[in-house]
């Protein structure tokens, strides 16, 4: 098991924790959601979704949450899962990244979709 995030204590008054795929999904949305810069040991940890959010939506706008996303993924996350593929639509007000990879501790492939509204 691992530590949730965000961090909390359960009912039994412990730290509250999650099975390891969960846990490797919570990593994803923080690495996907830290603006870099954000953490003071770690400046250059984040891909700057945050910051592409609030462009007006476009093809443009999509490839560089992709490249930006993948570069991420691929860096900080490397070790615990190998990204099959990674597809960021923008259509109307709304970005959406659909994230297949294997997690590398136990061979199990996941998929998970993340949506944001982004601002015309």
């Amino acid at each position: 098991m691992d530590i949730a995030f965000p961090f909390r204590i359960d009912a039994r008054g412990r730290t509250a924790d999650r099975d390891h795929p969960d846990h490797v999904r919570d990593m994803i949305e923080q690495l996907l959601f830290t603006t870099p810069g954000e953490r003071v040991n770690r400046p250059d940890f984040g891909c700057g979704l945050l910051d592409l959010v609030f462009e007006p939506d476009s093809v443009e706008l999509a490839a560089a949450l992709q490249v930006s996303a993948e570069g991420a993924l691929h860096r900080w996350l490397g070790d615990v899962i190998a990204v099959d593929s990674l597809q960021v639509t923008a259509q109307e007000s709304t970005l959406r990244i659909e994230l297949r990879y294997l997690l590398l501790a136990t061979g199990q492939v996941r998929t998970d979709v993340i949506e944001g509204s982004v601002a015309r």
